[in-house]
């Protein structure tokens, strides 16, 4: 009969420890006072951040963000830029081996 006992035993060790381990894990050290905080940092604020209003949208432009004029120097530049890049790569074939 003491044998049947101590296999019982077995599982039931078994589960004390794991509810041992899982419950050291529910411990945060850095709550802890005087645990991984500098000697300065600000305190904590007692109640937890509200959420931002994501929903609230900033106000209309009175302008627009780029004048038309800029707008149009700015694609005459990228596209001057684009075919520089494809004459350059036109002219410049790959070497045959």
């Amino acid at each position: 009969m003491p044998v049947n006992r101590t296999i019982g035993l077995w599982p039931a060790a078994a589960l004390f420890a794991v509810a041992l381990t899982l419950g050291a894990c529910s411990t945060q050290i850095a709550d802890m006072p005087g645990v991984g905080l500098p000697a300065n940092a600000p305190e904590r604020p007692k109640e937890a951040g509200v959420y931002l209003p994501v929903h609230d949208l900033p106000p209309e432009r009175d302008e627009a963000a780029m004048k038309p004029a800029e707008l149009a120097k700015i694609q005459a530049e990228l596209t001057a830029a684009r075919d520089r890049q494809a004459a350059a790569a036109a002219g410049a074939k790959p070497a045959a081996r």
